[in-house]
């Protein structure tokens, strides 16, 4: 009885932990929340002055009293503390707190890396009870990406997913509702790439860029294979040299020529993971292919790239961004089961 009414109260949550973005997926509404992973705290204390997209446009202008960092890298937690704090206010802010929320916790999924250990699981869990989560369901995110996209995962048949977010690059083949082989690449994200154009404007142009003109450069003129008519954009950052504030032009090749390593990595990571596929499965992939997920996923010609590297059908999602949030949404629906099973085991 008292099962029952809890489940009436308490508001089922699933959330896209990124290293990116944080997506929250509330049970019955869809999609309530898409927020920047980021937290602005007092300096030399945990006081959290902002988080989510406020707390982004502070990055890299910022006074001495105030942090603005990302507490996740790579998909994992990097700062236990300011993780909690982001999870919690994101809590909050979707299912504000009742008199009954110390009885009614909301019950949580949250997508994680497939290649994390159980210590990095285990602090994943105690973020989301310290923040406020009553019983916590951990899901691969190649798995919830697969799901929200619409895969035929139950069916006794290959498919394949590549998400790629901020801090990782996920592949896996999936069938029988399991990941058979998967490959999680942590240096393949769109921080990654974000850091190789920083890198390159500094060492060609001995120039200083942020992290967001990085990003602004990646999405505006970026590539990883020649589509189209080539494009340049007018970056500003400060000269080494000179210590001056500075402009100049740069090119859509020069920026496709810096994102080579981290593309390498994610093509690297699709070609391993096909290399150990089962027969039956690689002849599934031949109709099926595979489908991109993930915001990293929408870098120009990336699909194209991996089509002529891998010889397969490439479908980028039609919501990338979401698909993974979506995918725990539909899991919430066997929340039920699952508890049941966690507890017979």
């Amino acid at each position: 009885m008292f099962g029952k009414l809890k489940s009436l109260f308490s508001t089922d949550v699933g959330i896209d932990l990124g290293t990116a973005n944080t997506l929250v997926y509330v049970k019955d509404r869809g999609i309530v929340l898409r927020e920047p992973s980021v937290v602005a705290i007092q300096a030399g204390s945990k006081r959290v002055l902002a988080v989510g997209e406020e707390a982004k446009r502070m990055l890299g202008v910022t006074p001495a009293n105030i942090v603005a960092s990302r507490p996740m890298k790579s998909g994992v937690i990097a700062d236990f503390a300011i993780t909690e704090a982001m999870i919690r206010y994101f809590l909050n802010k979707v299912a504000p707190k009742r008199l009954w929320s110390k009885y009614f916790k909301p019950r949580m999924v949250i997508a994680v890396p497939s290649g994390i250990t159980e210590v990095e699981k285990r602090a994943v869990q105690d973020a989301a009870e310290h923040a406020g989560a009553g019983k916590v369901f951990l899901i691969e995110e190649p798995m919830a990406a697969a799901i929200g996209v619409g895969l035929p995962v139950s069916e006794p048949a290959g498919s394949m997913i590549v998400d790629i977010g901020g801090g990782t690059c996920e592949v896996a083949i999936i069938s029988l509702a399991g990941i058979v082989h998967s490959y999680s690449a942590r240096q393949a994200g769109g921080d990654a790439m974000d850091k190789c154009v920083m890198d390159y404007v500094k060492r060609v142009y001995n120039l200083l860029i942020g992290e967001r003109m990085a990003e602004r450069i990646k999405i505006e003129i970026g590539s990883a294979y020649p589509v189209g008519e080539e494009k340049s954009m007018e970056i500003k950052g400060r000269d080494i040299v000179a210590g001056l504030p500075k402009t100049l032009t740069i090119t859509s090749e020069e920026v496709r020529d810096a994102l080579k390593e981290p593309v390498s990595q994610i093509v690297d990571a699709v070609r391993s993971t096909l290399d150990k596929c089962e027969p039956e499965l690689a002849a599934d992939l031949v109709d099926r292919g595979l489908v991109l997920s993930g915001g990293s996923s929408q870098l120009r010609g990336l699909d194209k790239l991996l089509a002529a590297q891998t010889a397969l059908p490439v479908t980028l999602a039609d919501d990338p961004l979401s698909a993974v949030a979506e995918g725990t949404g539909v899991v919430m629906n066997e929340l039920d089961f699952l508890a049941r099973h966690e507890r017979a085991s």
